[in-house]
């Protein structure tokens, strides 16, 4: 059973809250990794809005989505087949539109050639598309800064400890949508295949179609996670079970569309600095027990975007 876990008191800045809020995030941490989050203060306005611009686009003819896609920041659209999430098969049936914090070209990290950085890439003649979903990427991150607040006094240290790892951070924000899949698809074809995210910590809004399904920990068997409305799911993700050594749980998840009618869904990774220092040891594992040695963040996620999205792996064969 995946917990709901009410976030309300935590937006609105409640200290005796945040420590109830915490304990039921390490619990749900320590168990499965996933946990709904209600009261997540994300308006509804700026959601359906982000929905209803984003399914716009994505009904689009494939040569007009194609004006905007994805280049080698990671930004922009990416068309089915893409995706390839390790050991699947078949690439991943959808498509998703991705963003990243805005930053212009003469930034200094941008300018310095940090991978992932850089201006956001726009489809021509959607300003309201790209205002939707700017607005939902803002209003999903303050939420997302909040929850890290919850998530580092689940681990014992200051609520304030991953503030200083989020200065610039490398959130990134993808709308994606599932076309119906076919029929004869095979049951090694998957909306999004088994895995597990990449960063830190994923937000994850999901229309009331269902397929989301979690692989859960005591049965080793797939569950699902059905839309409940009005929250966020959320999981623990690649780097911060890295980062906990492993104490926190990064589990396996997927996605299937069996509804016979398009889904869609928006997803945020909110990781930390490109240069942010992971290390085991912030949370009190001794070094001599420590599984992982310290890695920058935008290194481990670029590895992984390497290793993962068609765009990637052409670039590098045709050089």
């Amino acid at each position: 059973m995946i917990p709901v876990i009410p976030f309300e008191g935590v937006r609105q800045g409640d200290e005796a809250t945040l420590r109830c809020t915490a304990e039921a995030i390490r619990a749900a941490c320590l168990d499965s990794g996933f946990f709904y989050l209600s009261g997540h203060g994300v308006p509804e306005v700026v959601i359906k809005t982000a929905r209803a611009e984003a399914l716009a686009f994505f009904r689009q003819p494939l040569e007009v989505k194609r004006l905007a896609k994805v280049n080698m920041r990671h930004r922009g659209f990416n068309a089915l087949g893409d995706a390839l999430m390790y050991e699947a098969r078949k690439p991943d049936y959808k498509e998703f539109f991705s963003m990243g914090l805005d930053l212009p070209e003469d930034d200094p990290d941008v300018m310095a050639g940090e991978k992932l950085r850089g201006p956001n890439n726009r489809p021509a003649g959607m300003p309201a598309f790209r205002a939707a979903m700017e607005a939902y990427y803002e209003a999903v991150g303050a939420c997302g800064a909040d929850l890290m607040r919850a998530v580092a006094v689940s681990l014992g240290v200051s609520p304030d400890f991953f503030a200083g790892k989020y200065r610039k951070r490398l959130q990134r924000t993808q709308a994606v949508y599932y076309p119906p899949q076919p029929a004869d698809a095979g049951d090694d074809q998957f909306g999004v295949a088994p895995h597990t995210d990449f960063g830190c910590i994923t937000l994850l809004w999901q229309d009331d179609t269902g397929g989301l399904e979690v692989l859960e920990r005591s049965s080793r068997q797939w569950i699902p996670a059905p839309p409940i409305p009005g929250t966020l799911v959320v999981n623990v993700a690649d780097l911060l079970a890295r980062w906990t050594n492993d104490r926190y749980a990064s589990t396996p998840h997927r996605v299937i569309n069996r509804s016979g009618h398009e889904r869609m869904s928006i997803a945020t990774f909110y990781d930390p600095d490109y240069k942010a220092l992971v290390d085991p040891a912030d949370f009190g594992t001794p070094r001599e027990a420590c599984r992982y040695e310290p890695i920058l963040a935008g290194e481990h996620i670029v590895g992984r975007i390497e290793r993962s999205f068609g765009y990637r792996k052409n670039a590098a064969a045709a050089e």
